[in-house]
């Protein structure tokens, strides 16, 4: 006999090969994302070269860590899903606002900052972990899809090179790497086989490289220059310092932090359909805050889920905990050994563009599937649907939208995932928990169709028949015959129901 444990979609062990080709896939998808911000803040701070590379090295030590505890799990910390961790975009405004306040002392002050209001998110997670019951499919799906949409303008700069400042950024030959990516992709996914198709990212991000390799596209001359082996160093860059100020702001991020990781958690617990419960939710957001506030002892930031490989997960069906811990490891890897890292990151960005089409798009096509479960006779939820995305897709079509706000306001709408998640959840709970004056006739953009059934239907049935798994029982159990008629010619009515025509 098995325990219910070992029959969890996220538990099965492909194996060391195939967690090793699956776990590298995720970290290609995700490895952009992860050095995007420790380069953003390292240029801020004015830090050397040298410095930005540590930065880098520590944000990949740190969300290996990261990933292990989530998807392994201890007591009370980690979701055990597979989740891939990483340094969360959230906070790289706010980030930069405190170094650009606080001059050549920034960064002490951002760990001092992260630190602080990390340990206050992991007092506060309790609360978090009860909201279960607010994220309906209703919100799922609205958040879910919101993710794959934001997504969408990352996929594109990296088409176009990664780069704005290149004078190659958007040129033909970068889109056309893409798009030749994006084909291999769906050649892939077609021809192959079930485990060639499941591979086929990461098969086509290596085609792709080798392709750009031929026609000049891709340098590897760096790859072996710096040192080979760099041992991660604890507080290099000076002690924490806390400022009230500054953790007030960062407490912020931390909350959206908190919105995103929930989100996220139970979105690839739909994806891979397996169960999360407050308990699960609340231990996957302690692994969150307990990471982000440790990163900085080795030189990162905050840690949150990475949304793309949510994607990675929905259009490969690998479902298992243990190809993500393995992508933990590589990230652990990576952090302590340079020279990987600078091998992965010469992959052309433009490469990445294109399979990060599929990857992102699959994100939200999930989401619609799950807002297909919705219910939206006679109620609001169209229009819950509708205002959530529209409200999330603001800060993406105008990004200065909110810059004449508040700092802690544009801080928590400037993410279109978490605007969307504020808005379906507070629309959720007006119209559907707080039914108080909810008209009995709503809007007519939601208004539903009556339900109409001909007579003749349901001339046939008795009192007490009843139908279950598509089969026709009647009151005693016992199962009545269904007959498929064509609809050009109207048979005969049966004994039994021009019986009850006659009754009727």
């Amino acid at each position: 006999m098995t325990s219910p444990a070992s029959t969890r979609p996220e538990d099965e062990n492909l194996g060391i090969g195939a967690n090793l080709a699956y776990g590298l896939q995720h970290v290609l998808t995700m490895y952009g994302g992860i050095i995007a911000v420790p380069l953003i803040i390292g240029q801020a701070a004015g830090l050397a070269p040298a410095e930005v590379g540590m930065l880098i090295a520590a944000s990949l030590f740190a969300g290996g860590l990261a990933t292990l505890l989530q998807t392994l799990g201890i007591p009370f910390f980690g979701c055990r899903l597979p989740l891939v961790q990483g340094v969360s975009f959230a906070g790289v405004a706010t980030m930069i606002t405190i170094i650009g306040n606080d001059g050549s002392g920034g960064l002490p002050v951002v760990f001092g900052a992260v630190i602080a209001s990390s340990l206050i998110g992991l007092l506060i997670t309790p609360l978090f972990s009860r909201i279960i019951k607010y994220f309906p499919p209703l919100v799922t799906g609205v958040v879910i899809t919101t993710i794959g949409l934001t997504l969408m303008p990352v996929t594109a700069r990296w088409a176009m090179g990664g780069n704005s400042q290149a004078a190659d950024f958007g040129s033909t030959s970068n889109i056309s790497l893409a798009a030749f990516t994006l084909a291999t992709v769906l050649l892939l996914s077609k021809l192959g086989s079930a485990s060639l198709s499941r591979l086929s990212i990461l098969l086509a991000i290596v085609i792709g490289t080798l392709v750009a390799t031929a026609l000049g596209m891709a340098d590897f001359s760096q790859v072996l220059e710096g040192p080979l082996v760099a041992l991660p160093e604890v507080l290099h860059f000076g002690a924490p310092q806390f400022h009230l100020a500054a953790i007030l702001s960062m407490l912020i991020v931390i909350i959206v932090t908190m919105v995103e990781t929930s989100a996220d958690i139970l979105a690839v617990g739909a994806i891979i359909e397996t169960r999360v419960d407050s308990k699960r939710l609340g231990n996957g957001l302690r692994a969150d805050m307990i990471s982000s506030a440790l990163a900085p002892l080795f030189g990162s930031f905050t840690q949150s889920a990475f949304a793309q490989n949510v994607g990675l997960v929905a259009v490969t069906g690998v479902k298992s905990r243990y190809v993500v811990a393995t992508a933990g490891l590589i990230l652990v890897t990576l952090g302590l050994l340079p020279v990987m890292g600078r091998l992965v990151a010469a992959v052309p960005t433009a490469v990445l563009g294109g399979a990060g089409l599929v990857l992102f798009g699959t994100v939200a096509a999930s989401g619609i599937r799950t807002l297909a479960q919705v219910d939206y006779r006679n109620n609001m939820n169209l229009i819950i649907v509708a205002t959530s995305i529209g409200f999330g897709m603001i800060p993406i079509a105008a990004p200065g939208f909110y810059h004449h706000f508040p700092t802690w306001f544009e801080t928590i709408f400037h993410s279109g995932i978490s605007s969307a998640a504020i808005m379906a959840i507070a629309l959720n709970l007006l119209f559907n928990h707080l039914r108080a004056g909810n008209s009995d006739q709503q809007s007519v953009f939601v208004a539903a169709t009556e339900r109409t059934l001909r007579y003749r239907d349901i001339a046939a049935l008795n009192d007490g028949d009843f139908f279950r798994d598509g089969k026709l029982f009647d009151c005693d159990g016992k199962e009545v015959p269904i007959v498929e008629i064509e609809e050009h010619h109207e048979p005969a009515p049966a004994p039994r129901k021009k019986r009850l025509l006659q009754e009727h």
